[in-house]
């Protein structure tokens, strides 16, 4: 198992997805740390507004780009580590949630959320590992889901993408451990971003953005090589797959159905400390 774990003076990190939700939160959260943080997305205005609301003892540099153009990142990337050194962490969490029914299938839904999931990552990993390898070390956290676990409802485009990362970085890590590049899963459940505020779906044990990021910068310092939070929703999660079929689609669509826009489970209680997240998102 790889034991490099990135520190602020190791270099610097790089946040893709970072104009909104769990990357913008975890941007902030990298800065009160001490790190210099890059920080990637499409929308050049709203990581400017970024930049300027960040506040701790690192900073924020803003470098927009597209993470389904391959080039656009090997370019992004060489930039980074000419332009400021080299990128000692980084948390490709660029990603889209497009619900999908069964009885309404659109090409488009899956065509979009491979080539910004799963695509979008790749695109990334490949001049990350060359610049990581010459560098001789390096930390790389790939932001999955619950909903690559298995499969839910409406989520038959967003899961698959999910759990093909999933299985991706498992498969990874066996190489990249013998090149002093250290790889970490990253398995939220429900997160209160955009997306999730919008939908109608049920959201059990719903966690800010801010707690999410909380979790996250707290796993990064772990010698795990998942980090999946609240542990209680997605560790029952997990167990759901020991079930046979019948007793896994009964349950889940039970849960999908249960009363409220939270479903039927429990409300989330669980905390990653004792501090008060900084905002509700």
């Amino acid at each position: 198992m790889n034991a490099f774990t990135a520190r602020p003076e190791h270099g610097w990190a790089w946040v893709t997805g970072a104009s909104s939700g769990i990357g913008r939160a975890v941007a902030l959260r990298l800065v009160e740390e001490g790190y210099a943080v890059v920080v990637t997305a499409r929308s050049h205005e709203k990581l400017v507004a970024l930049q300027h609301e960040a506040e701790g003892p690192g900073k924020i540099v803003v470098l927009d780009g597209d993470v389904t153009d391959p080039r656009d990142m090997e370019r992004l990337l060489t930039a980074i580590e000419y332009e400021h050194g080299r990128v000692a962490l980084a948390i490709l969490n660029a990603g889209v949630a497009i619900p999908v029914r069964g009885d309404d299938l659109h090409l488009e839904a899956f065509d979009r959320s491979f080539a910004v999931n799963l695509h979008g990552v790749v695109n990334c990993l490949v001049p990350l590992v060359e610049h990581m390898k010459t560098n001789g070390h390096g930390q790389i956290a790939i932001m999955s889901s619950v909903a690559g676990y298995g499969g839910l409802p409406m989520s038959a485009a967003y899961g698959a993408t999910k759990a093909a990362l999933i299985n991706m970085t498992e498969s990874l890590k066996f190489d990249l451990d013998r090149i002093g590049i250290r790889l970490q899963l990253i398995c939220p459940g429900f997160v209160a971003t955009r997306g999730t505020v919008k939908s109608n779906l049920p959201r059990p044990a719903l966690v800010s953005a801010d707690e999410a990021a909380e979790w996250i910068c707290q796993g990064l310092k772990s010698k795990s090589f998942e980090i999946t939070f609240p542990k209680r929703f997605t560790y029952a999660v997990k167990l759901l797959r020991l079930l046979p079929y019948g007793a896994y689609f009964a349950l889940v669509d039970w849960l999908a159905s249960g009363p409220g826009p939270h479903g039927a489970a429990p409300k989330h209680k669980e905390s990653p400390s004792n501090k008060r997240p900084r905002q509700a998102v």
